[in-house]
């Protein structure tokens, strides 16, 4: 099995230093690491296995290949795309956001 590169847009790192800022400012230094070590480790797992994220939102959002993958400890969502060479990570957004809204094609 090959790891695919994880590629991520603008508004996905921009979602990852918002979660972080505000683990920072609202717990600790230690839980905003754990918060990027955590994101950084569903990356890898993705990147080893894409289809193992959920095409739920495909469906409901109309974007084809779309995928969400959940963190374990986080309630934060990746959602991607696989494309031939590598993964298209579009957002990393909380579960309870207004997923409709923030999934608006970009780049």
């Amino acid at each position: 099995m090959t790891n695919k590169p994880v590629i991520l847009r603008v508004l996905a790192g921009q979602d990852i230093e918002q979660a972080s800022l505000h683990y920072l400012t609202e717990g600790s230094e230690a839980l905003a690491l754990d918060f990027i070590e955590e994101a950084e480790q569903a990356f890898r797992r993705i990147g080893r296995n894409p289809a193992i994220g959920s095409p739920r939102y495909t469906y409901e959002l109309g974007l084809e290949g779309l995928r969400a993958w959940p963190l374990r400890r986080f309630p934060y969502l990746i959602f991607y795309i696989e494309k031939p060479d590598a993964l298209d990570v579009w957002r990393v957004l909380h579960g309870q956001r207004d997923i409709p809204s923030w999934m608006q094609p970009s780049e």
